[in-house]
């Protein structure tokens, strides 16, 4: 026995000298990407040691994303809450996620005084048919409306966990339906798969899990493009963050723009708040205060923020007047410094800038987002700046094939930071908007002169897509809409003042 123990040591340090132990493998960032989840975006980052784990992490949260849809959804006329809907004055049992969905809103209607509320769909549909007449809904009618959204819609029996249909208006069950579903579809792939951490981006409203702190950009309704770096960037870690805003969304009457984010007190659009962002140790909470923000007043805003242990928020009112609680201000991060040049007159005018408006084509059900790569070219065909870069693997950036073949070699000396999460209001799927200020990729100003933008598209087991337009970057305004194609349903390009 004593021999054998000789012997194995000896194995083992010889093999160790060799280098035959087991090395550990490092966590590395696996990126996923689609279209057409619950309406709108889906980034999901992954933090493990191989791809095959980050590829089961993601199948996983796209399954629960879509057993939760299938529960909750208010447009499929299949799930459990439509067919509960075609119910009238019988206890039907739930669910255990749809009975506890129903709760939540009964909670959230308490704790906001009304604010929450999915009888709101009477409301939405009102300001929908005002947006095709370009009529006003009447003071008479949204009084009217706002009477009945406050009537009770159902009755819950926590005994056998049944509802009882007992209202007839309709419902939408969206407010923080999506954060609850980001976040038990988060929570799912973390606990099935023992990766070490994830970050679940859908449509701006963010969950982060695991041990790996997560760096998130806050956007502001001053910052409309996706690819600004934001003037507010905080770290979290195992939290979630929502952001809920009149900025991407909304019903224009008349050409004046109305806020999506409607009050069941008064059946009319929030006014008083431009954005409010929070967050919370879950996604639900944090979704339910980010669009109760919205409608409350400030004063309420910050008496029930204090009384939910662990939320943070910044909330900006209508004068653009920021307030924010201790919890926010610790959470913050120095934003990076932009790079300064020094004007002459033939310098681009800092005034004026480049707005890229793209929608990719919509397809049935969700989609990958196709790799996308959106650059600047001088007169020279050299390229001045990449604006904007969307792939999930490094091996299949060729596909890429005029970006790649003129810009690898730059991107492999400098591959640049990991892609920025960012928490917004949330946006349509597919829709982005990508702005150029006049700076290359070294943070100077370029002149002015005559400039190409370039959008080029490749979807894994679609098309290949390239699109290009001349842009006179001087003095005059001026527009053009873009060729659609396969992959694009539509883009444009605007020399514009800056806003």
């Amino acid at each position: 026995m004593k021999l054998t123990r000789i012997w194995l040591s000896s194995f083992l340090i010889s093999t160790a000298l060799l280098g035959f132990s087991n090395p550990v493998k490092p966590i590395k960032s696996f990126q996923s990407h689609y279209e057409n989840v619950l309406g709108t975006s889906f980034d999901l980052k992954v933090f493990t040691t191989s791809e095959i784990k980050a590829d089961i992490a993601t199948d996983i949260a796209l399954n629960e994303i879509d057993r939760l849809s299938a529960i909750s959804s208010s447009y499929d006329p299949n799930s459990e809450l439509s067919l509960w809907l075609k119910t009238q004055q019988t206890p039907i049992k739930l669910s255990k996620d749809l009975y506890t969905l129903f709760e939540l809103f009964d909670s959230w209607k308490q704790k906001t005084k009304g604010a929450l509320n999915p009888s709101i769909a009477l409301a939405i549909e009102s300001w929908k048919d005002a947006q095709k007449s370009g009529m006003l809904p009447s003071a008479n009618e949204l009084s009217a409306m706002a009477f009945e959204m406050q009537q009770a819609q159902w009755v819950l029996d926590p005994v056998n966990q049944t509802a009882t249909h007992i209202g007839s208006l309709p419902l939408v069950f969206n407010t923080f339906v999506k954060s609850y579903i980001i976040d038990k579809a988060a929570t799912k792939a973390l606990q099935e798969t023992g990766v070490q951490g994830l970050v679940l981006n859908i449509g701006g409203d963010v969950v982060v899990k695991g041990s790996q702190p997560e760096l998130i950009g806050v956007a502001t309704s001053k910052q409309i493009a996706d690819n600004e770096v934001p003037a507010i960037q905080i770290s979290i870690e195992n939290k979630a963050i929502a952001t809920s805003g009149n900025y991407k969304r909304g019903f224009l009457v008349n050409n004046k723009w109305y806020s999506h984010i409607l009050d069941p007190r008064t059946a009319a659009p929030a006014q008083q708040i431009q954005n409010a962002t929070v967050v919370a140790n879950d996604a639900t909470t944090a979704g339910a205060l980010a669009t109760a923000f919205n409608i409350l007043s400030l004063d309420e805003s910050i008496t029930l923020a204090s009384a939910i242990p662990g939320v943070a928020f910044m909330i900006t009112d209508v004068k653009g007047e920021v307030r924010y609680n201790s919890a926010w201000k610790a959470l913050v991060k120095p934003a990076e410094l932009a790079k300064v040049t020094t004007p002459n007159q033939k310098t681009w005018n800092e005034n004026y800038e480049v707005l890229i408006n793209l929608e990719l084509a919509k397809f049935e059900g969700r989609s990958h987002r196709p790799f996308v790569a959106i650059w600047v070219e001088n007169d020279k065909q050299e390229t001045q700046r990449t604006l904007a870069l969307w792939f999930n693997k490094p091996r299949w950036l060729p596909d890429l094939k005029e970006w790649f073949r003129k810009n690898n070699a730059r991107y492999r000396e400098t591959p640049g930071a990991d892609i920025t999460t960012i928490s917004s209001a949330t946006r349509p799927a597919g829709n982005y908007v990508i702005k150029w200020d006049g700076k290359n990729d070294a943070g100077q100003f370029v002149s002015q002169g005559t400039y190409t933008i370039i959008i080029e598209v490749a979807r894994e087991h679609g098309t290949y897509q390239i699109i290009k337009q001349t842009v006179e970057c001087k003095k005059k305004e001026a527009k053009f809409a873009l060729e659609a194609n396969t992959e694009v349903a539509s883009a444009s390009v605007e020399y514009k003042k800056a806003s």
